[in-house]
């Protein structure tokens, strides 16, 4: 439920179109609902502007599915619904428990992400681009992609443009790097893009490292203490494998 959602119920028992008791029992779940093995912050959306995401790494398809249902038996709240870390189990869980309210979940393998767009509804004021090094790099900046589309962006991708191959980047310096508000740049291996990329624009760069490499990566910590000690200084940077969260602060600055 956004702020949106509540004023429609608010101006309703005004009106009269709504009993106060009716109104109760659809805020009666505002703050919280409790399933017993997770508790769904319904509130979130008031407060940071989008929904609860569910993290579905070490969770139960079952628990997965039902804390899903919870969000979408919400009728006054027509938000989007993004699962990480999903599996195809996870997938069919979903579909199973929720049936018709999940006809329109899709699953994006190769990120691991579930999505249920209700809403396509644009609340960023530019363009987030979302750049991978590598082609090994996808999978992390799909689901930075996927997370700010979601969350209302209007997005934009360039993949496999790393240093390796300079000109390939170059290429698109004036089409969309400089286009962009805000870049989500992810790399691996020693993590050296972000800090090219910076140097090209005057837009905040997140720098995503992935753990993409050979053995001296150490599974992205060489590319996380690179991108940490980037030259470049509008660079930030999110943990390993983290696209998820890139594009959460994405979203949050182009939402400014």
């Amino acid at each position: 439920m956004n702020q949106t959602d509540l004023l429609k119920i608010l101006e309703a028992v005004e009106s009269g179109k709504l009993a106060p008791g009716a109104a109760l029992e659809r805020l009666r779940h505002l703050p919280f609902e409790d399933l017993g093995f997770a508790k769904v912050d319904h509130h979130r959306v008031l407060r940071q502007g989008f929904a609860e995401v569910v993290f579905a790494q070490g969770k139960t398809p079952q628990q997965v599915a039902e804390i899903v249902r919870a969000m979408l038996q919400k009728k006054d709240s027509r938000h989007n619904i993004l699962v990480t870390r999903a599996s195809s189990k996870v997938f069919s869980a979903i579909k199973k428990t929720n049936g018709k309210a999940a006809r329109a979940a899709q699953f994006h393998p190769l990120s691991g992400v579930i999505t249920i767009q209700r809403s396509s509804e644009i609340s960023g004021k530019g363009l987030i681009l979302v750049v991978s090094a590598g082609t090994s790099d996808i999978p992390v900046g799909e689901e930075a992609f996927l997370t700010a589309h979601m969350m209302g962006n209007r997005v934009d991708q360039l993949y496999d443009v790393g240093v390796a191959g300079i000109h390939r980047l170059l290429e698109h310096r004036e089409s969309k790097l400089v286009q962009a508000r805000v870049i989500i740049c992810v790399a691996g291996m020693e993590g050296a893009l972000p800090s090219v990329v910076g140097g090209l624009v005057a837009a905040p760069v997140i720098a995503v490292p992935t753990s993409v490499g050979y053995g001296a990566s150490f599974g992205g910590i060489a590319a996380l203490l690179g991108m940490l000690n980037s030259c470049a200084s509008n660079v930030a940077v999110v943990n390993i494998d983290n696209g998820f969260g890139a594009a959460c602060v994405a979203s949050c600055i182009n939402r400014l």
